[in-house]
C-alpha cells in the first residue's frame, strides 16, 4: 500500500467513532474524498457520500460503515467511579484491564477498567458490564460533573499497530477498514474513469441499528448496492468453522445466499478473473448481518452483494487484518466499476447478464 493512503488509514483508526458519535471521523473522510468526487453529499443521519457521474441513470452504491463498537456511561457513583454498558456487540471479558477514553460532554477523560484482585476473589465467573466500572482517578461524583454525564460514549484507548507480514491490528477495524476501502475505491475509480454513477458512502450506526445504510439507500434509490464489511477469519488457533476456512492473505470474501444477487457476484468474479485476484466465500443463507440487508429493503428492492475483508478476533481491541487483502479488495472493486456499462441486466429471471 502506498504511504499516503496507509497513513490516512492509520489516522482513521486512531479517530474515535463509536456508533452514534461518528462525526470526527466523518469530517476526515469527507476531506479525503472531496478532491476526487464530482459531488459530495451529507444527510441528517450522519452519512457522507462521494459521487462520480451524478447524472448517470445507472447508480452503484458502495457502503462501508465507519462506526465502531464502544461503551456508554450508565451512571456515576458518589465516589467518582463510572459505570458502563455495551454499545454494540462488545464483550465485558475483553474490557477488563483496558484503558479507555471517555468522550465526555465537557471534554475527553482517560480511565482504566480494573478488576478485583485475584487475592481477594477476583471477578466472578459470569460477569456483566454492570459488574465493572471505569476508574478515572476521581474521588467524587461532583469532580466529574462538568466532564461526564450519563449517555456519554467511550472507546478503548488503543492505537493501531503494524505487525509482521503487512498485518494491521487495532480496535474498530470493523469496519473503518470498510470506510477506507470505499474511499480508496472512489479515488482510484475516478483516476481510471467510470461511466456509471458511483455513490461511495461512509455510513453510520451499523453496529447498533444499521440506520445509516438504510437512509443512504432510501435517499439515493440506487440501481445496485454493495456493502464493504469484514467477516470472520477462521485461520488461527481456537477458531472453528463448518465451512471453508477463511484466511488472511486469501483475498476478498464474497457472500452467497438468499439475499445476494447472483449476477452481481458473477460480475465481481469476472473482475477477479481479469485481475487474477483470489476470492474466498462465506454463506449468508437468511441475511448478511451487514448494511447490505438494510439497503436491499429500500424502494422497490435493491440487488445487493457483500464484499468482506477477512478479520481475526472480531470485536476485540486487537482485531487483525492483512493490508494485502485490503489492496486486493480495492483493486477488485475498481475493476468491477470501470467495466460496468450501465446496461447490465440484474434480473434473476433472465439468463443474459
Amino acid at each position: 500500500m502506498d504511504p499516503k493512503p496507509k497513513q490516512w488509514l492509520l489516522d482513521l483508526l486512531s479517530t474515535p467513532s463509536p456508533s452514534g458519535q461518528e462525526w470526527m471521523l466523518q469530517r476526515k473522510w469527507k476531506d479525503y474524498i472531496t478532491p476526487y468526487a464530482h459531488e459530495v453529499r451529507t444527510d441528517l443521519a450522519g452519512n457522507v457520500i462521494g459521487i462520480l457521474n451524478p447524472d448517470a441513470p445507472f447508480k452503484v452504491l458502495l457502503a462501508g460503515h465507519c462506526d465502531e463498537i464502544g461503551l456508554i456511561v450508565s451512571r456515576i457513583d458518589d465516589q467518582g467511579f463510572v459505570y458502563i454498558d455495551a454499545l454494540g456487540g462488545i464483550s465485558p471479558k475483553l474490557a477488563v484491564g483496558m484503558k479507555v477514553t471517555i468522550l465526555g460532554y465537557g471534554g475527553t477523560v482517560t480511565g482504566v477498567i480494573g478488576a478485583n484482585a485475584q487475592h481477594h476473589g477476583g471477578l466472578k465467573e459470569n460477569f456483566e458490564f454492570s459488574d465493572i466500572c471505569i476508574d478515572c482517578g476521581a474521588t467524587s461524583k461532583e469532580e466529574l460533573a462538568d466532564l461526564i454525564q450519563v449517555g456519554d460514549l467511550a472507546v478503548y484507548k488503543r492505537e493501531p499497530e503494524l505487525l509482521r507480514n503487512d498485518r494491521l491490528s487495532g480496535r474498530g477495524l470493523d469496519n473503518r477498514t470498510g470506510a477506507f476501502i470505499v474511499a480508496e475505491t472512489l479515488r482510484r475509480a475516478a483516476e481510471r474513469g467510470v461511466t456509471v454513477g458511483v455513490y461511495a458512502a461512509s455510513t453510520v450506526n451499523e453496529e447498533t441499528n444499521m440506520g445509516g445504510a438504510y437512509f443512504a439507500a432510501a435517499g439515493l434509490a440506487p440501481t445496485i448496492a454493495l456493502a464493504m464489511d469484514v467477516t470472520f477469519a477462521t485461520d488461527y488457533p481456537g477458531a472453528t468453522t463448518k465451512h471453508e476456512v477463511v484466511r488472511l492473505d486469501g483475498g476478498p470474501v464474497l457472500a452467497k445466499g438468499a439475499p445476494i444477487n447472483r449476477k452481481l457476484n458473477r460480475l465481481l468474479e469476472q473482475a477477479a478473473a481479469r485481475r487474477s485476484i483470489p476470492l474466498q466465500y462465506e454463506l449468508t443463507p437468511r441475511n448478511t448481518g451487514t448494511d447490505a440487508d438494510k439497503m436491499r429493503y429500500t424502494g422497490a428492492g435493491v440487488p445487493i452483494s457483500l464484499v468482506s475483508l477477512p478479520l481475526r478476533y472480531m470485536h476485540a481491541p486487537v482485531e487483525t487484518v492483512s493490508l494485502r487483502d485490503i489492496e486486493l479488495e480495492i483493486e477488485l472493486l475498481v475493476d468491477f466499476l470501470v467495466h460496468l456499462t450501465g446496461n447490465e441486466n440484474l434480473s434473476p429471471l433472465d439468463d443474459e447478464l
